[in-house]
C-alpha cells in the first residue's frame, strides 16, 4: 500500500540522476560544489572499502555494501581505501527546490542503508552490468535505475520507521496518508482545514496539530508547496500559465504567478528559464 502512495508523489516530481563516476576508485575526491547545488548524491559501494567525509569533520568508513545518500549540496569526500579500493557508483540527484523540501527535508545531512540480498542490491548488480554496455541508451538507463534506487531507499526508511517528520513520515501515518494522498490527486480542488480535517475524520484542532507533527508544516503551507511543486512540472511540459493555475487550484495566472514568487523568488516565466539553463 505504501508503494501505491510513494509512487503518487514521485510521479509528480522530476528527480533527474546522472552517473559521475563508476568503478574501481582509490584515493579521494571532492564532491557538493555549485555546480549540484540544486540537489545531492547518491553513493553505491558494491565491494571494497569507502570513507566519507563531511564539510563539518565528521567520518564515516563504509566496509560493506551500501547505499549513502547525502539528500543535500553537502561539500564532502569520498576516499577508496589505497589497498582494496572500492567499487563504487557515484551519481549527481537534482530536485528543484520545493521537490526536495517536501520529499527530503526531515532526512539527516547523510543517510546510509547496507544493501543485504534483496530488491536495492539487485538493483545496483544491473546498474553495474549496465555500466559495462556501450549501447544505445546506456546512460539514460542508468540514470533511470538511479531513480529507481532512490525510491526504493525512501520506502525502506519509511517503511522502517526511520523517517520521523516530513511527507514520508506522513505516507506512513494511517490517519494521515489518505488525506495525502488525495491531496497529491487532486491540488485543484478547493481545499479548506475543514475539508482536509473531515477527510482524515479528525476535528480542525486535531488534524492540524497531528500534521504539524508528523509532516513539519502545516496543512495550508503544504498545500501550497504542493501546488507549486505540481505548477512547475506543468510549466516544464511548456503549459500555458493560466491553464497551469488552473490545475492546481488558483483562479487566474496572476494569483499563481503572486504565490510563485512568494515561495520560488521567481516568476513562472523566470523560475522556467532558469530551469531550462541548469
Amino acid at each position: 500500500m505504501f508503494v501505491n502512495k510513494l509512487q503518487n508523489i514521485i510521479d509528480n516530481f522530476s528527480i533527474q540522476s546522472e552517473v559521475i563516476f563508476s568503478g574501481s576508485f582509490c584515493g579521494g575526491k571532492t564532491l557538493g560544489s555549485l555546480e549540484t547545488e540544486k540537489g545531492g548524491h547518491l553513493h553505491y559501494l558494491r565491494s571494497g572499502k569507502l570513507t566519507v567525509l563531511s564539510d563539518s569533520g565528521h567520518k564515516m568508513l563504509f566496509d560493506q555494501p551500501a547505499i549513502i545518500l547525502l539528500p543535500f549540496a553537502t561539500t564532502h569526500q569520498v576516499i577508496g581505501d589505497e589497498t582494496e579500493g572500492a567499487e563504487l557508483i557515484c551519481a549527481a540527484i537534482n530536485f528543484t527546490a520545493l521537490e526536495q523540501k517536501q520529499l527530503v527535508s526531515s532526512l539527516p545531512k547523510l543517510v546510509y542503508l547496507n544493501l543485504d540480498d534483496g530488491p536495492m542490491a539487485n538493483t545496483v548488480d544491473w546498474m553495474f552490468s549496465e555500466i559495462g554496455v556501450t549501447g544505445l541508451g546506456q546512460k539514460s538507463i542508468v540514470g533511470k535505475m538511479c531513480d529507481i534506487l532512490l525510491i526504493q531507499m525512501l520506502r525502506k526508511l519509511s517503511e522502517e520507521g526511520l523517517v520521523i517528520q516530513g511527507m514520508l513520515a506522513g505516507l506512513s501515518h494511517p490517519a494521515l496518508a489518505p488525506t495525502l494522498v488525495k491531496l497529491q490527486e487532486a491540488p485543484e480542488e478547493a481545499w479548506t482545514l475543514d475539508l482536509m480535517a473531515e477527510s482524515a475524520a479528525m476535528s480542525r484542532s486535531k488534524f492540524s496539530e497531528l500534521f504539524r507533527d508528523t509532516v513539519g508544516q502545516t496543512p495550508n503551507d503544504f498545500l501550497t508547496d504542493l501546488r507549486i511543486s505540481t505548477a512547475q512540472q506543468l510549466l516544464i511540459q511548456d503549459k500555458p500559465v493560466n491553464l497551469v493555475a488552473n490545475k492546481v487550484g488558483y483562479e487566474h495566472g496572476s494569483v499563481l504567478a503572486r504565490v510563485f514568487r512568494k515561495k520560488t523568488g521567481l516568476s513562472p516565466k523566470e523560475w522556467l528559464q532558469k530551469f531550462h539553463e541548469s
